[in-house]
């Protein structure tokens, strides 16, 4: 894949350049989101140990034995464990596959809005794993980070459209978000893939923005783009991967491509590799109504939908039920 296609873009110019610096940081911003929907981003500020240190807790959590992780289980859109077999991403786009060859645990907004129903479907309290403790304090400063840095992306989006600043963090006020520490296990304790099987089946993610720190492999992460159709996705070790979701796709009439992805399953000539993946996943305020910007910035005019709607249809379409996933 030509990295032009999947810029690494320095925050800086945009956080202390001039006009001219955050002009161009835009420019580059829009280009690559119409070509791939997807980025890497340097001088994002987190501070590389706090990832790795995520992923020491979570391999410690993830390698007990499954019978102290089943009380935490809970279906996709949870907050918990997600245990082998529970996804099927590739049913987000209507295909069908054998599920997904990961675990996860996952968190999600918890506090309360003020409105009762709301609240009950986007706002639960977290499970917080009583055999991992130090997870807790690693988990909640880095969704923090997380969120303001989505933020900034949105205005910086904003900003490449020639839009107010403003112009989507508008709708964030009060927003949901999930994060998933996702483990792609080894070919040595899953097994061969079956055919059609991958760690993450390929899908576009569902929200606004997705930040991610992934760990580069044979098993990998792959982009699709129609110029080059599947292609192992730049890596930076110092740099998160920046995609953008449905939502966010349609608010902009589809100039810009919600990012194609996929995670290859596990190498058969690297048996032991395994991958720990961090990735947050931005959405907006509850029920935000998302429609499309008109000509000349969109391409295409989308019926308006309900974000939260939108949101839990897709995660019942990759939740797997009895074997296989479920588009109702």
């Amino acid at each position: 894949m030509a990295r032009s296609q999947v810029p690494v873009i320095d925050l800086e110019p945009w956080r202390s350049g001039g006009p001219a610096a955050r002009a161009r940081t835009a420019a580059r911003v829009d280009e690559a989101l119409r070509a791939a929907g997807f980025l890497l981003v340097t001088g994002h500020g987190v501070d590389p140990q706090l990832p790795a240190r995520i992923r020491a807790a979570a391999r410690e959590l993830f390698l007990l034995p499954g019978r102290a992780k089943e009380p935490y289980a809970v279906p996709v859109g949870g907050r918990g464990w997600l245990g082998p077999g529970a996804e099927a991403n590739s049913y987000a786009e209507g295909t069908a596959s054998p599920p997904d060859l990961k675990e996860s645990w996952s968190w999600a907004a918890e506090d309360p809005t003020g409105v009762p129903a709301v609240d009950a479907e986007w706002f639960r309290p977290n499970a917080w794993p009583a055999e991992v403790p130090s997870l807790r304090p690693l988990v909640t400063e880095y969704v923090g980070l997380m969120r303001a840095l989505s933020d900034e992306l949105l205005r910086l989006l904003a900003t490449a459209l020639g839009l107010d600043e403003d112009h989507f963090t508008r709708h964030t006020s009060h927003p949901t978000w999930g994060f998933n520490v996702n483990w792609y296990p080894a070919a040595e304790l899953v097994g061969p893939a079956l055919p059609g099987q991958f760690r993450i089946g390929p899908h576009t993610d569902f929200g606004t923005v997705t930040v991610l720190d992934r760990q580069q492999g044979a098993g990998g992460l792959q982009i699709h783009t129609d110029a080059d159709g599947w292609q192992d996705a730049p890596y930076d070790p110092a740099a998160l991967t920046v995609n953008i979701g449905d939502l966010m796709a349609r608010w902009t009439g589809d100039r810009w491509r919600a990012g194609r992805h996929r995670v290859l399953p596990p190498p058969a000539d690297a048996p032991a590799e395994e991958l720990i993946s961090l990735v947050y996943f931005y959405e907006c305020d509850a029920h935000t109504r998302v429609e499309s910007l008109p000509a000349p910035l969109g391409r295409v005019v989308h019926e308006p939908v309900d974000s939260h709607l939108y949101l839990r249809e897709k995660l019942r379409a990759i939740s797997v039920t009895d074997g296989s996933a479920t588009s109702g």
